[in-house]
């Protein structure tokens, strides 16, 4: 490890110094959890390899959902600092199997796995809250209820992003920190402190393909950075798609940007398609700890009240005047030139020649 760099296992027990009467159960919760995360970033990286003597007909992000999970749960569960752990992969809560911890643990073990099959960027997302203290005290099971806290009660939120290097990027409401594996001695170290979302930005990520379901809000807002310098905004925008949100997160985090899974129109039940409590929550709070912001399009984030623990949302975020500006064009969803259904205009994929521009 090079000289100067802070390991995390250093950094969460500098934080708990500053606090005085922690016990160091904090602390000891976010190592074991980094812990996971680099038994996943092992199982990851062998790709097809996992699992490869099944003979079933599940693929290897299906075998890699499973496996994933089973190592979050068996590494956090018995530690003793949480008193339930909650994911998309279980029907209901998870109790420890050690004495009641402070903590509630909410996660995605593997975020982006469908893009498992074609060796793009994965990761996991999780979030920590407060235990009620009857639960604590062994005096009520923790049930669902108790995961039912908007997004401004999270004691902490991080996500770990594996590609070329194994990331842990975290806040525990003091700024967001990111430290990369160094597989060569086992342990995360501090290489991106104190990141930034830049307030303006000139790129964004959505799936163009959902364009018909898109509100007229949203469709404004591609419209206008789809004109470039011709248009509105006077400038040039640039476009993508990952389709991992950890993946987005973390180029939003060091080069800014804007992300959009707005709400949609294919299914009037399900106007949402991210996880409220293990992917929207923490990620809207490592966003706006770095001076991003984060909505549904009509509201903060972090303020909607959860309805039930598998709740999906519309979810916006990223450098912070964006935000703001497709919140504005929420409230007044009406304004704005008319145009067609085509996110590309009226005549093709190509910007027509300058002699030739319609109105």
């Amino acid at each position: 490890m090079p000289n100067g760099l802070k390991t995390l296992t250093r950094y969460t027990i500098e934080e708990e110094h500053r606090h005085p009467g922690s016990s160091g159960e904090f602390s000891a919760l976010v190592n074991v959890v980094a812990t996971a995360a680099k038994i996943i970033a092992n199982q990851v990286t062998r790709g097809a390899i996992v699992g490869s003597g099944v003979q079933d007909e599940t693929s290897v992000s299906g075998r890699l959902d499973v496996l994933t999970d089973e190592i979050m749960v068996g590494q956090t569960q018995w530690s003793g600092h949480l008193s339930g752990l909650l994911s998309e992969q279980h029907a209901t809560v998870l109790p420890s199997t050690q004495r009641r911890g402070k903590y509630l643990l909410a996660y995605d073990a593997l975020d982006g796995s469908s893009n498992i099959d074609v060796n793009l960027p994965v990761g996991s997302i999780f979030s920590i809250l407060r235990a009620p203290d009857a639960v604590v005290a062994g005096d009520a099971e923790p049930a669902e209820t108790d995961f039912l806290q908007p997004g401004v009660e999270q004691v902490c939120a991080g996500f770990t992003l594996y590609g070329p290097a194994t990331m842990l990027v975290l806040t525990t409401g003091s700024g967001v920190d990111g430290f990369t594996l160094d597989r060569e001695i086992g342990a995360f170290v501090l290489t991106h402190p104190q990141m930034r979302i830049p307030e303006d930005t000139s790129g964004f990520a959505i799936n163009a393909a959902n364009e018909r379901f898109w509100e007229r809000p949203v469709r404004r807002y591609v419209l206008e950075c789809l004109e470039g310098v011709e248009g509105p905004r006077g400038r040039d925008f640039n476009m993508r798609w990952v389709a991992s949100l950890v993946a987005d997160t973390f180029h939003i985090l060091t080069r800014g940007g804007l992300y959009l899974y707005p709400r949609d129109t294919r299914n009037p039940a399900l106007p949402g398609r991210v996880s409220l409590l293990y992917g929207a929550n923490p990620i809207a709070f490592i966003v706006e700890q770095a001076g991003g912001a984060a909505t549904t399009g009509h509201e903060r984030m972090m303020e909607v009240a959860p309805a039930h623990v598998h709740q999906r949302v519309p979810f916006i975020f990223g450098s912070r005047n964006e935000v703001l500006r497709i919140e504005r064009y929420h409230r007044e969803p009406d304004a704005g030139k008319r145009f067609d259904s085509s996110l590309f205009g009226t005549r093709s994929l190509f910007r027509p020649a300058k002699h030739d521009q319609r109105t």
